[in-house]
């Protein structure tokens, strides 16, 4: 059973994922529609920042995911020697 704090931490979750596309989306779509002297673009940073961002974070859990799963298989290959190892002794 799901208790009332899950709920409140599921909805707050979703409140900020809803917050944050919200405004990457009118940073990097709707932003180029507006005149450069809007009081709009003083809101957000420059656009450059729009690709370079999402692409870090990408690149970042990318290579967390990398060193998780590179790091399993070299310690189930040392688990798997030293049962060989055992049996053989």
């Amino acid at each position: 059973m799901v208790g009332a704090s899950d709920k409140a931490l599921g909805g707050l979750m979703l409140l900020s994922a809803a917050i944050v596309f919200i405004y990457y989306t009118t940073w990097a779509i709707l932003l180029p529609f507006f005149e450069p002297s809007s009081a709009v673009n003083s809101y957000f940073p420059a656009r450059e920042w729009a690709i370079i961002l999402p692409l870090s974070i990408l690149l970042i859990g990318l290579a967390g995911i990398g060193s998780f799963v590179g790091m399993t298989i070299v310690k189930e290959n040392k688990k798997a020697a030293q049962k060989a190892r055992l049996r053989t002794a």
